[in-house]
């Protein structure tokens, strides 16, 4: 039969609580003092760890102290087992948590600092947390004496149930790491699928992948459908592009001239516009003999896909500006209609906009 608890017992307890909450103020002041230090650095890992830190050694303190008080008190066996267990059990599941946010914030700064790596892409550090917490509840079971054995049989028998119950889902989810694994889309990437959805991909998480328009409206498209779709990545393997814009001018003009005037409106514009490339070389490509004009095609470097329309506007506003600067004519495409008593003849498109020979019809 245990003693009564004495003033003496009491104040060892009381003792032993203030030193674990003494122990918790100071062990968080200096891990504060740590983290403005670690912000210093240029790795961001130890910003992660210190964070996690100032969750569990204060509350690895205040574990203690309680675990100190229950010992000098004069309790019971069982009463100081479950009291000990309670503790084990509070202090595993503060570890699991700061465990899962250091690993999961880890593997965040990894795949960030890693070119060609999905650094967004919330699908590895979801995955990550998952695990992580999943070890941390087996570990309590086993704390409190409960045997996982039978827990993972029914687990792995379950699991083919729920895998033909969840056949959408799982396939989204190696999708998605399929996805990732290849490296053919990662976000930042501007994209286009062959059912016409297109923009920057923002994010690809374990169920779907999040794109991001022009217009700023985000779609989100199944990562299954997006592993089975032909798609466009604008962005890899080079994210600097080359844009073509078509033209034409009249028959009778100098095309040594038109040729020589329009490289210098397309060096102007790569230099002068931003989102172009300065260092791309101007070219020009004639090619068609058309029904009203020669066409030729004028190439132009961009540094990604959006900057593209920019560059477009300013050329053709500098283009037309210069082409009627320097007397150099681009005829618009019309027809020719040769009108007969009682019939009209519409033969092919001619270089100029006329209506020749009109005869008025009659009944």
């Amino acid at each position: 039969m245990n003693r009564a608890v004495t003033l003496d017992d009491l104040m060892l307890a009381g003792i032993a609580l203030a030193a674990g909450l003494l122990g918790a103020f100071l062990c968080r002041t200096l891990l504060r003092w740590l983290a403005k230090h670690a912000k210093r650095t240029r790795w961001s890992g130890d910003d992660v760890m210190v964070d996690a830190l100032r969750t569990v050694v204060p509350w690895a303190s205040l574990a203690g102290g309680a675990a100190a008080a229950a010992a000098v008190l004069p309790l019971t066996h069982t009463v100081q087992r479950h009291v000990n267990q309670c503790l084990t059990v509070l202090l595993i599941f503060v570890v699991t948590l700061s465990a899962a946010r250091v690993i999961s914030g880890l593997v965040h700064t990894v795949t960030q600092s890693r070119s060609g790596v999905a650094g967004s892409a919330t699908i590895f550090v979801n995955i990550t947390r998952v695990l992580v917490l999943a070890i941390g509840f087996l570990v309590v079971l086993q704390t409190l004496g409960i045997s996982i054995a039978p827990m993972l049989t029914a687990l792995g028998v379950g699991g083919l149930a729920v895998a033909l119950a969840l056949q959408d889902t799982l396939a989204n989810l190696f999708a998605g790491i399929h996805i990732l694994a290849s490296k053919t889309v990662q976000p930042g990437d501007y994209i286009r699928l062959t059912s016409g959805e297109e923009g920057y991909v923002v994010d690809i998480n374990w169920r779907q992948t999040t794109v991001r328009q022009l217009s700023n409206n985000l779609v989100v498209i199944p990562n299954g459908q997006l592993a089975k779709t032909n798609m466009t990545n604008y962005t890899r393997p080079e994210q600097h592009q080359t844009v073509l814009v078509q033209a034409g001018v009249a028959y009778d003009s100098d095309l040594e001239h038109v040729e020589r005037v329009t490289i210098e409106v397309v060096a102007e514009v790569m230099t002068g516009v931003a989102g172009a490339l300065p260092n791309h070389e101007p070219a020009v490509r004639f090619h068609t003999f058309g029904d009203s004009r020669i066409g030729f095609t004028v190439i132009l470097g961009v540094g990604e896909f959006s900057d593209q329309y920019r560059i477009k506007h300013e050329f053709i506003k500098r283009l037309h500006r210069r082409y009627r600067e320097e007397g150099i004519r681009i005829p618009a495409p019309t027809r020719t209609v040769a009108l007969q008593q009682g019939s009209v003849v519409i033969p092919q498109q001619r270089s100029h906009e006329a209506v020749q020979g009109e005869v008025p019809l009659h009944d």
